[in-house]
């Protein structure tokens, strides 16, 4: 699949890819200042699934 994308559309995963990226950190870095423990869970859980993506939305790049 990811070897049919045309080059805009790698681009447009690699946007992604930088977006996501920069929301992970920043939720990372953030996630000692939080003391509420419903909204730190909450930001654990989007941690995982922000991971999740960026390990997914790089193996699309390294495919094409």
């Amino acid at each position: 699949m990811a070897k049919d994308l045309a080059m805009h559309e790698k681009l447009e995963v690699h946007e992604v890819l930088l977006f996501k990226t920069s929301c992970l950190t920043k939720t990372t870095a953030m996630l000692e200042l939080v003391e509420d423990k419903k909204l730190k869970e909450i930001m654990k859980e989007d941690i995982e699934k922000s991971t999740k993506a960026v390990k997914d939305l790089r193996s699309i790049l390294e495919e094409a």
